[in-house]
């Protein structure tokens, strides 16, 4: 509750008497992030209060090494040092892919950022020797998959359907690249003229490019419909074979429900986890 009071008198300064509108989606999250919209003249600003300051700090040295790509959310102001750290961000829009299914248009700005992405300078945005390999991605794998075997029970994931998702070969990665890693339709901002912008970038750093475009291509079929998932890999130039989305949604899978069960504070029953289960439960079908 503290921390909410500070929040809304951080934002409550910042907006100068302008009208605001706080935009934090509900979860059961820890740490969560705060938006908040405030509608300054002659243009809105967007701005984010972090649930903790490595993040902060994180996104705001990916967004100086990606500065000018198009399609890349524009950071305007902040303090990464302060008790409570923020962002001030270019208004990205009030919509998201996720809210504007099977539009090809958008799909192929997304492909578009995402390719623009992958092909800066990778040294630019970290300065690890290797980052998220092609060697990190199969330990990884496995221990992802040891992990999910402890929540197997709490989020109604039957034995079968366990051994085999285990039994699914680790996905192929090529060398690590600058990447999103979380390139979800929700985080595809879209404004009034059509203007697609990739936000949230705290979790940057360098991975495979197959992890964005597998991860991006996985959720847009979902969320933001088929034609979307095909815009956004002939936006990017490249199409991911059925083989590797299989086994890499497997993992993505895997990841997420191992992180849904960890996160949340408070267990509200299987059914909660059924769309991400079915979602591994098809994935390993074609992955065999």
């Amino acid at each position: 509750m503290e921390r909410l009071m500070d929040s809304v008198a951080l934002v409550r300064q910042i907006a100068d008497g302008d009208r605001f509108q706080d935009l934090t989606r509900p979860t059961k999250a820890l740490a969560q992030d705060q938006l908040f919209r405030i509608f300054r003249q002659p243009d809105p600003v967007v701005l984010k209060v972090y649930g903790t300051p490595a993040r902060a700090r994180r996104e705001t040295h990916a967004l100086e090494a990606l500065a000018g790509i198009e399609g890349v959310v524009v950071r305007l102001d902040g303090d990464v040092n302060a008790e409570v750290a923020w962002s001030l961000f270019a208004d990205p829009g009030e919509w998201s892919l996720a809210q504007l299914p099977e539009n090809s248009r958008l799909g192929l700005s997304a492909g578009r950022t995402l390719r623009a992405v992958h092909d800066s300078d990778p040294g630019a945005l970290s300065n690890l020797s290797r980052g998220i390999d092609g060697d990190w991605v199969a330990l990884d794998f496995v221990s992802t998959m040891r992990r999910l075997n402890r929540y197997r029970g709490r989020i109604g994931l039957d034995a079968d359907l366990y051994e085999a998702a285990q039994a699914v070969p680790a996905p192929y990665a090529t060398e690590p690249r600058g990447s999103h890693t979380n390139p979800s339709p929700e985080n595809f901002a879209v404004n009034e003229y059509g203007d697609v912008t990739l936000t949230n970038w705290q979790w940057a750093t360098l991975a495979p490019p197959e992890w964005d475009l597998s991860k991006a291509v996985w959720l847009a079929s979902i969320h933001a419909g088929p034609v979307v998932a095909e815009a956004l890999q002939e936006g990017y130039g490249a199409f991911v074979g059925e083989e590797q989305l299989a086994r890499w949604t497997v993992y993505h899978g895997a990841m997420r429900l191992v992180y849904e069960a960890e996160q949340r504070m408070v267990a509200s029953g299987s059914d909660s986890f059924e769309d991400t289960v079915d979602q591994l439960q098809r994935a390993v079908e074609r992955a065999s």
